[in-house]
């Protein structure tokens, strides 16, 4: 199968492709639909019962899992490789650590708005790129659980799909980058339109 991939997306390697579950699956739209599917069930999973300690690299790994289960062998386990972004395979638990940590911090000192909070841990979840494939789709779903478990509104994500090519994907993408230079006000507009 070639894959497509839309502007800022990270590409699967050999290896990684060869781990695909479904095997009648020839298609790019064909594996779209499929993944998505595999999604929406574990958006089912993810708003439909109160998770503890979200704030952990287990609910994280659980999350993927249950994300693309159906779909990929690799779900839920991180990357061994190195990507277009993400820090090092080596780092991966270590900086999620870190990220759960810090987050946690914001929240009991009040260090941001909630908002700014979540589009920071959003933001620093797609750096570190844990996972094969995925970690947008799993950064924002995860976002989202995050800001509920806390009692706050979903982010609208620009009011479109971020999967396909379009300009508000491009815009979400500049806006990550944006972030990476530390600007994140370009994101936390994103988040909310």
């Amino acid at each position: 199968m070639k894959f497509i991939y839309p502007y800022g997306a990270t590409p699967i390697d050999g290896d990684e492709s060869e781990a695909l579950i479904p095997k009648h699956i020839t298609l790019q739209t064909e594996l779209n639909e499929w993944e998505q599917t595999n999604i929406l069930e574990a958006g089912k999973w993810s708003f439909g019962q109160k998770h503890a300690d979200i704030l952990s690299i287990e609910f994280l790994q659980k999350l993927h899992t249950k994300m693309f289960s159906e779909t990929w062998r690799w779900a839920g386990k991180f990357r061994k490789t190195l990507k277009n972004i993400g820090v090092p395979p080596y780092e991966i638990s270590q900086e999620l650590f870190k990220l759960c940590s810090d987050v946690q911090f914001q929240i009991d000192q009040a260090v941001y708005s909630f908002d700014e909070v979540a589009a920071r841990l959003h933001h620093r979840l797609v750096w570190i790129h844990p996972f094969p494939n995925g970690n947008g789709r799993h950064a924002r779903i995860y976002t989202d659980i995050f800001l509920v478990y806390y009692q706050h509104q979903r982010f609208t994500w620009g009011s479109k799909d971020l999967t396909t090519p379009s300009k508000t994907r491009k815009k979400y993408i500049e806006a990550l980058r944006e972030a990476d230079k530390y600007n994140f006000a370009p994101l936390l507009e994103f988040v909310r339109t």
